[in-house]
């Protein structure tokens, strides 16, 4: 199962730095390169364990995931449900850590092919793919975690966990 993993250092704090994660809407879009939609089912307005979100990429793809951890400021962690045909499982997490400079974001995914025929070179084209997908996503967050609409948004979020 490949491991595809991210990091950056940004100078704002743990609890900003997960507040920002988690904003949605056009907040989110304004640092969040990959997603073109992305809305809470079944009447959530926020993120928790057990919530259920769909997220609509850029290039279109479609997933449905839950959240399987939650732990502001430190971790959320999320499967994929439902999505793209060719993943046979898909999760990540993202744990945010004190670092001299501010926060340390450790952005990690793992993910599994279909059909297992040609597993091996889909998932070496796609821990490709996913790495460059993830090092954009990441240094979108920390573009995010300079821009004061973004941070403003994040404050106020930051105050409800």
């Amino acid at each position: 199962m490949p491991v595809v993993e991210s990091s950056v250092v940004v100078r704002v704090s743990p609890e900003v730095a997960f507040a920002v994660s988690q904003t949605t809407g056009d907040i989110r879009k304004r640092w969040d390169t990959f997603i073109r939609e992305q809305y809470f089912l079944d009447g959530a307005t926020r993120a928790a364990i057990d919530v259920r979100t769909v997220t609509v990429s850029k290039r279109g793809a479609h997933m449905t995931s839950e959240y399987v951890s939650f732990n502001p400021p430190r971790n959320v962690g999320m499967r994929v449900l439902d999505g793209p045909w060719f993943f046979e499982k898909l999760a990540g997490g993202w744990r945010f850590e004190k670092h001299p400079e501010g926060t340390k974001a450790i952005w990690k995914y793992n993910f599994t092919c279909r059909p297992a025929i040609i597993r091996a070179p889909a998932e070496f084209i796609g821990k490709w793919l996913t790495k460059r997908d993830i090092d954009r996503r990441i240094e979108g967050f920390a573009r995010g975690c300079e821009d004061p609409v973004v941070l403003k948004a994040a404050a106020e979020l930051a105050t409800s966990w």
